[in-house]
């Protein structure tokens, strides 16, 4: 089967590995272009890019995936089926009319469209998420959808454990849908919820609001995006685990890391201070 696969995150680069040891391997990967990254800002490429490259599978790195000559090459593979997973920019028209592409979306889908599925859900308090294999619209996470699996979150789920499970199901429903072909059921109108992009102001624990609401802010974001503390002299302390007092009322503090520096108790930390 020919294959083509449009990503970019490190989800998206875990789903890739997956399937491309086995029968649905790509035979062509679209990642963006490489970008500035990290607190250095060096130029480095996409985890899709490097995946790829680790699995010796024909890459293109388009400035934009709906240019012609990018079109032409995801044409020229004769595609099976194209596959998109975290591909963080808009596919527009004559992709979405000239291939039936497959979008796998780390949801229980008509909750959370958006960009953050994974750390929204866990923002909430959703005791449970999912993936959502489904067909790449025009509209935001909106198509039709041919399988979804369920997964629990559990009360100590950070991004970091709860990620790598969603990817092993994401592969398990694709390889079943590219192997059955199901006909795509259209979403309910209810219980539409919208995943928005995390902001410096998401990462900012309020610590007016409830220990629980900022403890779950800090698994969600850990440890790809991070929490932090604003502090007096305008700097912020990392925060990368704490938990609720027995009492239900104090956010503890466990694991924190200052600006510039590295992971540390956050006992150890007030000794420094």
């Amino acid at each position: 089967m020919n294959l083509v696969y449009l990503g970019t995150s490190e989800f998206a680069a875990g789903v890739l590995r997956a399937i491309g040891e086995g029968p649905y391997r790509p035979a062509l990967v679209v990642t963006r272009p490489d970008a500035r990254q990290g607190r250095g800002r060096k130029v480095a490429p996409p985890p899709v890019a490097l995946a790829a490259r680790e699995l010796d599978i024909d890459l293109d790195q388009p400035e934009s995936v709906n240019d012609p000559q990018a079109v032409a090459r995801i044409a020229a593979v004769q595609a099976d089926a194209v596959v998109l997973c975290a591909f963080g920019a808009l596919v527009k028209e004559p992709l979405l009319s000239d291939h039936e592409i497959l979008n796998i979306h780390p949801s229980l889908l008509p909750r959370w469209r958006g960009a953050a599925p994974v750390e929204r859900a866990i923002m909430a308090g959703d005791v449970q998420t999912g993936v959502s294999i489904m067909r790449l619209v025009a509209a935001l996470d909106a198509g039709p959808v041919y399988a979804q699996g369920t997964e629990p979150i559990v009360p100590t789920d950070t991004y970091g454990s709860l990620a790598p499970r969603l990817q092993d199901l994401s592969v398990d429903l694709l390889e079943r849908v590219l192997d059955d072909r199901p006909q795509p059921v259209g979403q309910p109108d209810e219980g539409v919820t919208y995943a928005e992009k995390i902001t410096a102001e998401d990462r900012t624990l309020d610590l007016t609001r409830p220990a629980v609401e900022n403890e779950r802010i800090v698994r969600a974001l850990h440890p790809h995006i991070g929490a932090r503390i604003a502090l007096d002299d305008g700097s912020f302390l990392g925060v990368q685990e704490a938990r609720v007092s027995d009492d239900g009322t104090t956010l503890e503090l466990l694991t924190v890391q200052p600006s510039g520096g590295r992971p540390m108790p956050y006992a150890d930390y007030l000794r420094g201070r």
